[in-house]
């Protein structure tokens, strides 16, 4: 940024927003946001900025790629304000989510582990003709490909009630008979209520199962997700040390305004 500092030290937002890969709108915006301290101004009105400003830039294009576009506006703003604290909270805070993410996907792999099992043994889903209290369901169509909820419950040692519950919630989406009505679970339910269980018995609340269902049914099952989990944990990396690298373009930062 030296090169660029006009006589007397100062850039112009020009100089500033290339020395960045930006616009010199979008620099005036993010000192209006209070990402950038306040400019100093000519006496034609025209800001001008310091190596503060570009220190003040550097931190917060390095915090966005680890903690977001927001949580990295917030940081700046507070560091600007002179509220060092509120700004080392915001990072903890986003460093306790990277946590709980990386425990997150170490549940999955679990879970996908203890179902291998039981994916390669007799499976649930296979035809059966009982009601869901264990009785002969009436009218039960040969060949049916699915389960009632007895016997499903009654296979991962739970209540009826509680896959109701996963229901509800919009964990599972089990089908009607047509001539009973009773619920019918497929193969792709009786996987997610086994993969719902596993989570929920790691102490996940349905909320946090909720998206990593989706993840299984947007990738067709439990083989193919297991494909995505190395995606998964290079993402977490990256995030990581992004973070890593934010921290040091913040105390560079901290550093220059002491």
């Amino acid at each position: 940024m030296g090169s660029n500092l006009q006589t007397g030290g100062y850039l112009r937002p020009v100089d500033l927003a290339r020395g960045h890969g930006l616009s010199a709108q979008a620099v005036r915006n993010y000192e209006e946001d209070g990402i950038l301290p306040t400019a100093g101004r000519t006496e034609s009105g025209y800001r001008r900025y310091t190596h503060l400003h570009a220190r003040a830039l550097d931190a917060f294009l390095a915090l966005v790629p680890g903690h977001g576009h927001r949580t990295a506006a917030d940081v700046m703003r507070a560091v600007n304000r002179g509220a060092a604290d509120e700004a080392f909270r915001l990072i903890d805070e986003s460093h306790a989510q990277l946590l709980a993410d990386r425990r997150t996907l170490r549940a999955v792999e679990d879970a996908l582990r203890d179902l291998a099992p039981a994916a390669a043994g007799p499976s649930a889903a296979q035809p059966t003709g009982t009601a869901p209290g264990g009785a002969a369901a009436p009218g039960a169509p040969a060949g049916a490909g699915g389960t009632f909820i007895g016997p499903l419950a009654a296979e991962l040692g739970l209540r009826p009630a509680t896959l109701r519950t996963w229901e509800r919630a919009g964990l599972l989406r089990p089908r009607r008979d047509r001539l009973t009505g009773y619920r019918v679970y497929d193969a792709a339910d009786v996987r997610d209520a086994r993969l719902i269980h596993q989570l929920r018995r790691g102490g996940y609340l349905l909320e946090q199962i909720a998206p990593l269902i989706e993840q299984v049914r947007a990738a067709g099952g439990l083989e193919p997700l297991e494909a995505t989990l190395t995606g998964w944990h290079g993402r977490l990396a990256a995030r990581g040390r992004a973070m890593l690298a934010g921290a040091a373009a913040l105390e560079a930062y901290l550093r220059a305004r002491a």
